[in-house]
């Protein structure tokens, strides 16, 4: 079938291209290649799919509601048109976390979005029916969610025609928010699932009036007329039946001056690309007008402005005496009226309005909109109304009551999502070839990686923290923050670690508590146990032999044993599992065909679990019901990273410029932007990484061309950095990150500690 549409495809994609050139700029992004300066994210981003102008409208109040409740989501926003790309880049600059052309719904191009965004969630607002889309979402595991869901009057029969195809499709969503009872029974009438339908509303309910202050130079363009008619969003016809509401537009304007002569008329064209058509028109028309782009050439005897720009129409509503809502009086379905009744102005609507048939048949039962019939019709409305005060202000009041009674969609809408958000588990799955081949390399090594009961015990208590992925979980802050605390209580711990990529032939190292070695005898992560000089440290790959050795030369109440959940010859009286909450999982599959070290079934041997990098306002229900699964009884503890102090010089300031090697560097950003500190240019480099002069010498060249302050970088990183690797920083202000621990409810969880280890 993919085959098969792909001429398709091509057919679709030169139509566009010939309709308007600027498409092909953005062409790369339909294929699914986005910005390369977009970090690969994890759990717990959000992706929203508004693929038309009015969708894109409904998206800017979401995007801010999910953003004010859940600050460290990245949101992304994909469109599919250039008047709805503009909108979301006007506002929401500094919210979204990328703004997009939605992919071609290909597997192949869509798949590409999904392995860089990798989201938690994905909401389709509206009904944009995408097979591709919604089939990828839930083989990565996310969340799908349709939100103002709805089905035209047009629409409606086909899908009912045709629910043996849409029905499976719409029942991959998770959950599917409605805009009215009547769009709610069409669902169900199609196909889909009751339990998966809820109403809630039409998120365009919550829109709010512009703050955008109406430019200078518009201003005293506008002075010096009596009245202001906007004629919002007109439309083209639909077909050759159909009326064209430039022309409606343009000739009743022709008879209102004739009584109201004060009168300037505002005409937005719906569609960027009949600007110039509707500027032919009025010339046609022997009408004087000025366009918004040129607004400076304007003389001021002009009659009617042509609104050739983005943005700016709801602004002006607030001008207008009176408004006339486009896509009404051609078949087009309406558009949003709430925009100008949140400005107390009187609306003519034609007939045309199954868009928004409810929020209609509201404001005509209230008496809050001037209806019309037909084209003939709309010069009459206008001069009433005009003619009108009282009427035109008891319309507008009454419109003004029911805009401010729909109020609240966008929140219970958000509430929504974060559920839907917080419950989803995302996967990375792999392709039907790669799995046939990695399955088997994914059992060897599940076989291999299970503990032996051949393990051997010390004299003290061991408690070990460790994970169930490859990568970074924070085990290192977990250690440290362990064993200050069990020095709190009065024991004395010591720890045992691997000391992963030192350079040493022996077998094992003990540093003493205070001592100084050099990172190459210890690794990069025990070094700073070393440094923190909190309790003896052994490295060692056998920490039993290691133990051994470290206790006959120094006593200890307790042992700390890092990275040990797998290590399978030292017994432990307790595992403490860290689960990162930013990618708890890893897809679900054991190496090489996910990140998981073992099966999930073998969670069944912790004592306790710690979730990892928990965000502000973040719920984890989802990951702890996953849990649960295993392990009935272990208590679940939740943490984040806090930071401590910086170290090197100073606290970094004006431009920054960062570089870190970890298996999940987007923690380290996201610790940066909470502290302020936004770094442009930075660099990610592997777990461990151990840097060389040459690339700390292009790092520090590419710092300096960027005129850069301080540039940063994590502790662990900074173990990595050789003598000469740092003198290539000598001209430049360097520092890296102390980070600490911090677990909810700190007494508690310690308690839950030392019971597990001493009953």
């Amino acid at each position: 079938m993919q085959w098969l549409a792909f001429p398709l495809v091509l057919l679709y994609l030169l139509r566009r291209i010939l309709q308007n050139r600027a498409y092909l700029r953005h062409l790369p992004e339909r294929f699914g290649s986005l910005k390369a300066s977009w970090q690969r994210t994890a759990h717990g981003a959000i992706w929203l799919h508004a693929v038309s102008v009015g969708e894109a409208i409904s998206a800017v109040p979401l995007v801010r509601e999910l953003r004010r409740r859940y600050p460290n989501a990245p949101v992304y926003v994909s469109t599919s048109t250039l008047a709805g790309r503009a909108i979301c880049l006007e506002k929401l600059d500094g919210m979204a976390a990328g703004i997009f052309y939605s992919p071609i719904d290909y597997r192949w191009f869509v798949r590409r979005v999904f392995r860089t965004l990798r989201p938690a969630l994905v909401c389709v607002l509206e009904t944009e029916i995408w097979p591709n889309l919604y089939r990828e979402a839930k083989r990565h595991g996310c969340a799908l969610v349709i939100v103002n869901g709805r089905i035209s009057d047009r629409t409606f029969p086909t899908y009912r025609r045709w629910k043996w195809f849409f029905a499976p499709v719409l029942n991959q969503a998770d959950r599917i928010y409605v805009q009215s009872a009547q769009d709610h029974q069409r669902y169900l009438a199609i196909g889909v699932e009751p339990d998966k339908v809820e109403t809630l509303g039409n998120l365009k309910f919550d829109f709010q009036p512009s703050s955008k202050d109406i430019a200078p130079e518009l201003l005293r363009f506008l002075e010096g007329h009596d009245s202001v008619w906007i004629a919002a969003s007109t439309m083209p016809p639909v077909d050759s039946s159909d009326v064209d509401e430039d022309d409606v537009v343009i000739a009743a304007f022709q008879e209102v001056r004739r009584q109201h002569p004060g009168t300037l008329l505002i005409l937005v064209p719906r569609r960027p690309e009949r600007f110039d058509l509707a500027a032919q028109k009025l010339e046609a028309a022997g009408i004087r007008f000025a366009r918004r782009s040129k607004i400076a050439d304007a003389t001021g005897d002009e009659d009617v402005l042509l609104l050739d720009s983005m943005g700016e129409l709801g602004s002006l509503f607030a001008i207008a005496t009176v408004v006339f809502m486009g896509g009404t009086l051609a078949r087009r379905g309406g558009h949003n009226l709430l925009e100008p009744a949140f400005f107390a102005k009187p609306v003519i609507a034609g007939p045309h309005n199954h868009n928004f048939a409810e929020i209609h048949g509201e404001f005509l039962t209230a008496g809050a909109i001037e209806p019309i019939e037909a084209p003939a019709d709309l010069a009459t409305a206008v001069t009433r109304l005009l003619g009108d005060p009282e009427r035109r202000k008891a319309i507008g009041d009454r419109a003004r009551t029911i805009a401010e009674s729909k109020r609240g969609v966008t929140a219970r809408a958000a509430e929504h999502l974060l559920t839907a958000c917080y419950e989803a588990l995302p996967v990375n799955p792999r392709g039907l070839l790669a799995t046939a081949f990695l399955w088997p390399l994914s059992k060897l090594w599940a076989s291999f990686s299970r503990s032996s009961d051949g393990a051997r015990s010390l004299d003290i208590p061991v408690i070990s923290i460790g994970g169930i992925t490859m990568g970074g979980a924070g085990k290192t802050p977990m250690v440290v923050w362990l064993t200050e605390r069990l020095r709190e209580r009065g024991l004395q711990p010591v720890i045992l670690t691997r000391g992963y990529r030192r350079r040493t032939p022996h077998t094992s190292v003990i540093v003493p508590a205070g001592a100084r070695v050099d990172t190459g005898l210890t690794g990069d992560e025990a070094q700073i146990f070393v440094r923190r000089g909190l309790a003896h440290v052994g490295i060692g790959a056998d920490r039993y032999v290691t133990a051994q050795r470290m206790l006959r030369k120094y006593p200890a109440d307790v042992a700390i044993l890092d990275d040990g959940f797998q290590h399978r010859k030292l017994a432990r009286t307790a595992d403490i599992v860290l689960i990162d909450s930013l990618d708890p999982f890893g897809g679900g599959n054991v190496f090489p065909l996910g990140k998981l070290r073992e099966p999930l079934e073998q969670l069944r041997r912790a004592d306790l679990f710690v979730l990892t990098r928990v965000e502000p306002n973040q719920q984890t229900d989802g990951i702890e019901r996953e849990l649960r699964k295993y392990n009935t009884t272990a208590p679940i503890l939740r943490s984040r990273v806090r930071f401590r102090k910086w170290r090197g010089d100073g606290q970094p300031n004006g431009r920054v410029a960062a570089f870190c090697g970890l298996a999940n560097p987007r923690t380290f950003w996201r610790t940066l932007e909470g502290l302020g500190v936004f770094a442009r240019p930075k660099w990610e480099f592997g777990d461990h990484h151990v840097y060389t002069p040459k690339e700390t010498a292009r790092i520090a060249w590419q710092a300096r061309h960027a005129h850069v302050d301080y540039v940063v970088t994590t502790e662990k990183d900074y173990m990595n950095l050789s003598g000469l690797a740092l003198a290539e920083f000598r001209d430049l202000r360097l520092c890296w990150l102390e980070i600490d621990l911090e677990i909810e409810d700190e007494d508690q969880a310690l308690a839950t500690i030392l019971r597990i280890v001493s009953p």
